[in-house]
């Protein structure tokens, strides 16, 4: 598997990349533990133990194998990210729209189009991208 594929075939990957993007390329594990239970919705003591021990024991390890990271003495260092890793990663700034929430505005504007122009077919493509980006924003939420 290549590295541009386990980084993205794993949530807690991706989060631990966007965590050490967002800090400058360097963080406490402790520090990146809070942030991965907290947006995985779970920081009780139980839940920060299973995100500590998953990532000392299997994503660290693979990530420092792939030259993407190190990591000594509680700290983490991001040494580079696969090119076509930020394509697929999604960070969005506080004030800012997702692209789902912005595909789904345009979906209901051409649905109410589609209403009033009596196009079925417009109608029908707006409900499919609609739905898309419902999916899709889920999956956002539910990751971050």
């Amino acid at each position: 598997m290549g590295t541009t594929a386990m980084i993205l075939g794993n949530d807690r990957r991706m989060l631990l990349i966007e965590f050490l993007q967002r800090q400058g390329g360097k963080a406490e594990l402790r520090d990146l533990v809070e942030y991965i239970a907290e947006k995985e919705g779970d920081t009780d003591r139980r839940h920060r133990k299973s995100v500590y021990v998953s990532l000392v024991q299997t994503h660290l390890p693979k990530l420092e194998r792939d030259g993407v990271v190190t990591f000594d003495r509680g700290v983490i260092t991001l040494l580079k990210i696969p090119d076509n890793v930020t394509v697929y990663m999604e960070l969005i700034k506080k004030n800012d729209i997702s692209w789902s929430t912005f595909y789904m505005g345009a979906s209901i504007i051409f649905i109410i189009t589609g209403w009033y122009l009596s196009s079925i077919p417009l109608l029908l493509a707006a409900l499919v991208y609609l739905g898309m980006s419902i999916v899709h924003r889920g999956k956002i939420k539910r990751m971050f």
